[in-house]
């Protein structure tokens, strides 16, 4: 008996069939490129967004942000926050260490924002941890960053 392995386009996790994304990952790019966006115009450093279709069928996008002190995270989360709500009509389905201010965790269903401080960021390296995601640059989501 022959084993049937399927190729990458029959692969779910690989191309994202109509039952695990139904509308594909268009919204979630949106979503991802807006939080960036304003991660970047609050001073944000080394935002990183990850696309993780091939690991998660739960998650489409991490953004991955560092910022400088406490209340730069809690500036840039809040802000994050509203200009999703205000702008999209994306309401933050959860959020975490928002109170110890290292890593905060915003959850917006398939996309998922990371905010560290430098420390944790090096310690967690989420970018090792999801190396089979694939980076997007910024540009390829509309955002020119200045050098």
């Amino acid at each position: 008996m022959t084993e049937h392995k399927p190729t990458d386009s029959q692969n779910p996790m690989v191309a994202p069939s109509r039952a695990i994304r139904p509308h594909g990952t268009t919204e979630s790019r949106k979503i991802a490129a807006m939080a960036a966006r304003v991660a970047l115009d609050n001073n944000g450093k080394d935002v990183v967004v990850i696309d993780v279709c091939g690991q998660s069928a739960e998650f489409d996008l991490f953004v991955l942000v560092t910022g400088q002190s406490r209340r730069q995270l809690h500036a840039i989360s809040e802000q994050i926050d509203d200009a999703l709500e205000k702008g999209m009509g994306e309401k933050r389905d959860g959020i975490e260490g928002y109170d110890e201010s290292r890593w905060i965790v915003l959850d917006y269903g398939s996309v998922v924002v990371h905010l560290f401080d430098e420390e944790t960021r090096e310690f967690y390296d989420l970018e090792s941890l999801w190396a089979d995601g694939t980076a997007i640059p910024l540009s390829e989501l509309g955002i020119e960053q200045a050098d």
